[in-house]
Parts: C-alpha cells; sequence; structure tokens
C-alpha cells in the first residue's frame, strides 16, 4: 500500500478511498492525446530562443568590397560620361549595372545585378538615378557611384573590345 510522501502525510488509499481504484476517465468525443503533443503543451519555454537565428546569420556567407584598380576606374568613368552623352541627347538606354550592397548586419555584403533604364547622372550628388523597366510602377532607384563596379550593356559593351 502506498503511504505518504513525507513523515506525517496521511495515506493516500485512506484520504481517497472512493476514487482510488476507478479506471481513467477518457473522453467519448475526443481521441486519446499522443504522449508528444502532451509534453509539448508543458514545454511552451523556449530556453534557446532565437539561437538557430544566429546560428544561421554566424554562417551566412558576405564578400568583400572589390576595389578597382586605376584603368578599371578609368574605364568605368568613361562609360559614365558616355552614359550621360546619350541622356543629355534625350535617350534613356538600358544597361545592366554590377553594385556592390553593404551588409546591414556584418562586414561584407553581395554583389547585385541591376538591370533597368538610366533616367539621370547626378554629378553632384554622385550617383545614377534609374526607372524601374520591369514589374509593378515606375519608381526610380539610385545607385552611388562608389558601389559600381561595371556596366553592361549596348550603349557602353563596345568600349570593352
Amino acid at each position: 500500500m502506498a503511504k505518504g510522501l513525507k513523515e506525517g502525510e496521511p495515506n493516500g488509499r485512506d484520504v481517497y478511498p472512493d476514487i482510488i481504484d476507478h479506471p481513467h476517465w477518457e473522453s467519448p468525443q475526443r481521441p486519446r492525446m499522443s504522449l508528444a503533443d502532451r509534453a509539448a503543451q508543458f514545454s511552451s519555454f523556449d530556453a534557446l530562443a532565437g539561437y538557430s537565428d544566429m546560428v544561421a546569420e554566424e554562417q551566412r556567407l558576405t564578400d568583400r568590397e572589390i576595389e578597382l584598380d586605376d584603368a578599371s576606374q578609368e574605364r568605368l568613368n568613361r562609360k559614365l560620361e558616355l552614359i550621360a552623352d546619350a541622356i543629355a541627347a534625350g535617350q534613356q538606354p538600358i544597361l545592366t549595372f554590377t553594385v556592390f550592397v553593404p551588409d546591414q548586419s556584418k562586414s561584407g555584403g553581395t554583389y547585385k545585378e541591376i538591370t533597368d533604364r538610366v533616367k539621370q547622372i547626378d554629378a553632384a550628388g554622385r550617383r545614377i538615378v534609374l526607372t524601374r523597366t520591369e514589374g509593378y510602377g515606375k519608381t526610380n532607384q539610385t545607385i552611388d557611384f562608389e558601389r559600381i563596379i561595371g556596366i553592361r550593356g549596348e550603349l557602353t559593351d563596345w568600349m570593352e573590345e
């Protein structure tokens, strides 16, 4: 027979003789819950909340920003001048820019190619204004000169040869 757990506690069979030997009640409307589901009800506290996100962020790779040599920078400047001349002549060429995008949470970043219509070159602000050619709306996007490492397109490709 079961006795109390601590010294001086009454025996459970003496205190609850009317219910002690009855079978466990089960609902006729609902199926019995699995042990995993029962455990999940009582394990809502996540002691390591965010840990897997932190590990994934640490594993995410970033690229180092490439610093162009003088010859590459000069070629890029000539392409920008050519684009400015085309805009002054009333053209809005569609070009592909290879741009370094700095990462917001760690050092480095990624290289991204942006293909859109060139609307304006802001020499004072040292940036290019693009107009979206695909997708919803005609929103402008700006690219800083310092982030550009390459320009490709029908207007400028002859300079690579």
